[in-house]
């Protein structure tokens, strides 16, 4: 009673005050929002764009946008068909397994509210990007893992899957004879899908898929079902996705340092240039030795990619045209 007689007795010149201080700081923060977002002035047309030489999944995710489907759903759309196809060796069936012959798969996927969902360490599930859609539409949580996330995906629906083909079979039959865990530079034995997207209100959302390094010790996850690592989305400025040495990105949370270079001003290409150069510096010598990629689009639809050596690639589906790109890189001799 107290307190609410104080509250009551309150002077109208202190809340005029408050009121006041209250409305200066608004505008102060809101002025400062706007000097390091730069507004968007013409509609953004649709893109997707994708880590790697993936036009099936692009088209697919294009298709989605074309039908007046959500950044969220073509993202998605786009990576099952990297999932399913059990000739990449780096993403859903036919990924190559672990040095103990399991194949267990990790994504996640961030709509435009920033959202997000993640499960890792998956077997017998093919499209583990529609269960880390469900983990996070479905579950109070963001992320699920192993056995859990495995049994929280049959009670969804999803059909359990021998995920080993007898190629990817004997490729790790073949890698048993002499156990060298190196992975190659641009091989796809460590390669993600990552995939982004904008639609016609110009929303984007994100998503990466992997089986993750070939031939690793049982339990490791890397960078790709990481929020801020593998993926970021924010709607206000853009997004980014990477691909390449999981450790490394986990290091730097590089997508999410793309995504606030981007926020501070900086173009996609700028801010993976800069953030390719945090990894290399942090890497010390040790940067000839494995390969990250990068790519990104703003709220305005500009892209960037950049990556530590050459052969990275990329595709774009934009303007009725499905592309692919090479990356430029930070290794020049």
């Amino acid at each position: 009673m107290k307190r609410r007689k104080f509250i009551q007795n309150a002077s109208l010149s202190t809340l005029a005050v408050m009121a006041t201080s209250t409305v200066i700081g608004c505008e102060s923060k809101t002025k400062e929002k706007e000097s390091l977002v730069t507004p968007v002035t013409h509609p953004v047309q649709p893109l997707v764009i994708a880590t790697w030489n993936v036009p099936r999944a692009t088209a697919k995710a294009w298709e989605v946008l074309q039908d007046r489907g959500s950044a969220l759903d073509a993202v998605e759309q786009g990576c099952r068909v990297e999932e399913a196809d059990v000739n990449n060796s780096s993403v859903g069936k036919g990924g190559l397994p672990d040095r103990d012959g399991r194949i267990t798969l990790d994504a996640c996927i961030m709509d435009k509210d920033g959202n997000y969902g993640a499960v890792m360490c998956v077997q017998h599930i093919t499209h583990v990007i529609s269960l880390a859609r469900k983990v996070m539409e479905e579950t109070p949580h963001v992320i699920m893992v192993g056995e859990g996330a495995e049994q929280f995906a049959y009670a969804q629906g999803f059909k359990k899957e021998n995920l080993l083909t007898e190629a990817s079979k004997r490729a790790w039959e073949k890698w048993k004879e002499q156990s060298v865990y190196q992975p190659i530079i641009n091989i796809e034995n460590h390669d993600t899908i990552g995939m982004l997207a904008i639609d016609k209100h110009g929303d984007i959302s994100g998503a990466c898929t992997t089986s993750g390094l070939a031939y690793k010790m049982a339990g490791r996850v890397g960078d790709s079902p990481v929020i801020g690592s593998g993926l970021f989305i924010d709607n206000e400025v853009g997004g980014c996705t990477a691909t390449g040495m999981g450790e490394e990105v986990l290091k730097t949370v590089a997508s999410f340092l793309v995504v606030e270079l981007m926020r501070q001003g900086k173009s996609p290409q700028d801010a993976c240039e800069e953030a390719i150069k945090r990894i290399v510096e942090k890497a010390g010598d040790r940067y000839t030795a494995f390969q990250v990629g990068l790519i990104a689009v703003n709220k305005q639809g500009e892209i960037g990619a950049y990556c530590i050596h050459k052969w990275f690639n990329y595709t774009v589906y934009a303007d009725e045209k499905n592309i692919n790109y090479p990356s430029d890189f930070y290794i020049k001799t």
